[in-house]
């Protein structure tokens, strides 16, 4: 019998692994500046994840998706994914976590 995983599991391993990236620009993790918009993990065990950029003049516009993929890839159990890059809704500072408000002195 086939080990039942566990997608939400996974899909906090996703979370941890996005944490490990960071924008190079600002010294905060992508998920906690709130450019992770979505992770969605199917029972096939694939993973999508719509995100966003802090501007679509970002220097690393061609990189950072490719590092998320890679990274995600990279989990044990992640059978593919897929990053899908969105300006709507546009990002603003307003995603940001409390945590990353916080690591850049904005509270």
């Amino acid at each position: 019998m086939e080990q039942e995983i566990d997608t939400n599991f996974l899909g906090e391993e996703i979370v941890k692994k996005l944490k490990t990236i960071y924008d190079p620009e600002i010294p905060v993790d992508i998920y906690e500046l709130g450019l992770i918009y979505d992770v969605m993990v199917n029972t096939d065990f694939e993973v999508k994840i719509l995100m966003t950029l802090t501007s679509p003049n970002c220097p690393v516009a061609e990189t950072l998706p490719l590092e998320v993929e890679e990274k995600v890839k990279s989990i044990d159990n992640v059978k593919a994914a897929e990053v899908e890059i969105t300006f709507d809704p546009p990002w603003t500072k307003d995603l940001m976590s409390e945590e990353a408000k916080l690591e850049l002195g904005m509270l």
